[in-house]
């Protein structure tokens, strides 16, 4: 750790955190907070996934899909009509859209073989996007003058890295970069992300492993042919144990760092108030 003690923490002209825990409980909305504020940069791990290492994959799939109306084929071939992602911050939905899920083709499904080829392209993407961030507080300081750096990380890091492993590289990296903060929810925080998620099912990625086990334990449950399962149907069943999987390896990860609940964050309006939570965490680590 680069900051043991709440004084390290204030004394520091550079401060750099490094944020990561379940998707939706509000990384990206902390990190807009601090960049607000004129003095932090806001590093997002999934958008440079999505423009930087990802980006022609995402644009040529769209292509692929207008290339079947003739209308737009056309216009296509003559180079009259640009067809790309519009990538944010906030709204990564061409991304996800790529990674798809799998299933029926009929239902918006992949077949397996593909998306598990598309879950390594995000695996590699992810890793590269990770130790990318340590050239990019670099820049915020060199390039832009901002003196403190958040990197703003996807809720899948802990199935890229080893977090049990005291030398992976990219946890390494991320450890010498900033201070390593797990924002941890309760069972109340996972009930109303699983009741999120049922509404409106989203792709994600998933540890290799834990995607093959649980489609053969799905397959196994349904009696489904590949080519027959519901893609939305399988992710929602999927995603709470996803969660479950995920927890130990947050907690592992959270060992290099420091621990922030849920409800320490629901005060948190400013940068003053980050600062408290970041010394109050450190005193009590």
């Amino acid at each position: 750790m680069i900051y043991e003690t709440p004084h390290d923490w204030d004394n520091a002209e550079q401060k750099r955190a490094v944020l990561f825990g379940m998707s939706g409980l509000g990384k990206t909305y902390l990190s807009n907070m601090l960049r607000d504020t004129g003095s932090w940069f806001h590093y997002s791990v999934d958008y440079r996934i999505g423009t930087r290492y990802m980006g022609e994959l995402i644009a040529d799939n769209a292509k692929a899909h207008a290339m079947q109306v003739p209308f737009l084929r056309d216009l296509l071939l003559t180079d009259s009509i640009y067809i790309g992602s519009n990538i944010t911050f906030e709204n990564l939905a061409p991304l996800s859209t790529y990674l798809g899920k799998p299933g029926d083709a009929d239902l918006g499904g992949l077949p397996f073989e593909e998306y598990c080829a598309r879950q390594a392209q995000h695996r590699m993407a992810e890793i590269a996007s990770l130790l990318d961030a340590e050239r990019f507080a670099e820049r915020a300081v060199g390039l832009y003058g901002y003196p403190h750096f958040v990197c703003d990380c996807g809720g899948s890091i802990c199935e890229v890295v080893d977090p049990d492993d005291p030398e992976d590289p990219v946890l390494d990296t991320l450890e010498d970069l900033g201070l390593l903060i797990w924002l941890k929810g309760d069972t109340a925080h996972r009930d109303e992300l699983i009741r999120r998620f049922d509404r409106s099912p989203k792709p994600m990625y998933y540890q290799p492993e834990f995607l093959i086990s649980a489609w053969n334990d799905y397959r196994l449950e349904t009696g489904l042919a590949d080519d027959k399962v519901n893609p939305d149907d399988f992710v929602r069943w999927t995603y709470a144990r996803a969660l479950d999987h995920r927890q130990p390896r947050y907690e592992a990860m959270a060992r290099r760092g420091i621990t922030v609940t849920m409800d320490q964050m629901t005060n948190v309006s400013d940068a003053t108030g980050f600062d408290a939570l970041i010394r109050h965490a450190l005193e009590t680590r």
